[in-house]
């Protein structure tokens, strides 16, 4: 039995009728005529196809038109807690059944606006202590260890690190030019990662680090240094507070570690 109204309002069309029968064929020809890539034909027919055909697993096959909120929600709700996809996705499966509802089956659905779409979880980033970074410095010589200490010193991003330039800095002021084009790399980005990644072997750390790992380092360290986190946010270039304040969820999960200021008040035992 269908879980919707029986009598579901039509949305408005966006193109000719329907010429194809079958529904995966339906489906491909209004992607077609309102000119969706390869690519999202082929996950919205896939995903489409996986809702149909897993809520026919028991044996009786029904077509969308004979489903509704609740069969929708139970595969989106399979997918997030069985399946355990990530948050695109999830968000990509939902898009696929809100198309085949509004532009293949031509029905007006509220609901299926409303279903709830996980929401991303922010990441905490690895971040290197001081002594893992003096470490990886250390190993690192020559135009890769000048990159790493740009990037660990400044708090530059990749690109950014890999396209200045001498003209590019202001000595006088100490600072950067901001030229704000795009520019060839005369370093490979390759040649970067590799040596990071055998002077973190070397120094025995085992957790994840990438070059942009040398960046959350610099925003992390300034902050346990009791710098801002309005300079932070400026020195990264972020044009949202928000996005630096992630970096105050690091500090609470390095927190255990933290010394007291009255330990340095007290004799040692």
């Amino acid at each position: 039995m269908s879980s919707y109204n029986n009598s579901p309002k039509h949305s408005k069309p966006s193109g000719p009728p329907l010429v194809a029968t079958r529904l995966l064929d339906q489906v491909r020809e209004r992607l077609r005529y309102m000119h969706y890539s390869l690519q999202t034909e082929k996950s919205y027919v896939y995903w489409i196809k996986f809702f149909v055909r897993w809520h026919g697993r028991l044996g009786t096959m029904r077509h969308p038109r004979e489903m509704g909120q609740l069969e929708v929600e139970a595969f989106l709700t399979m997918l997030a807690t069985e399946r355990r996809v990530s948050t695109s996705t999830h968000r990509q499966a939902l898009s696929a059944l809100l198309y085949l509802y509004k532009e293949v089956i031509r029905q007006d659905l509220p609901w299926l606006q409303e279903i709830g779409r996980p929401i991303p979880t922010k990441r905490i980033p690895s971040v290197l202590t001081r002594e893992e970074m003096q470490a990886i410095l250390t190993l690192m010589t020559g135009e890769t260890g000048l990159l790493a200490r740009l990037l660990y010193g400044t708090g530059m991003r990749r690109n950014e690190t890999l396209t200045l330039r001498v003209k590019d800095i202001d000595f006088d002021r100490h600072a950067r030019r901001d030229r704000g084009i795009e520019r060839r790399h005369h370093l490979y980005e390759q040649r970067l990662q590799r040596a990071l990644k055998n002077a973190v072997s070397q120094a025995g750390i085992a957790k994840p680090v990438s070059v942009h790992t040398l960046r959350h380092s610099f925003a992390t360290h300034l902050l346990q240094a009791g710098t801002d986190i309005r300079t932070v946010q400026e020195l990264l270039g972020h044009s949202d507070v928000s996005t630096t304040m992630i970096y105050t969820h690091v500090l609470k999960v390095a927190a255990g570690g933290t010394t007291s200021p009255l330990d340095s008040l007290l004799p040692a035992q």
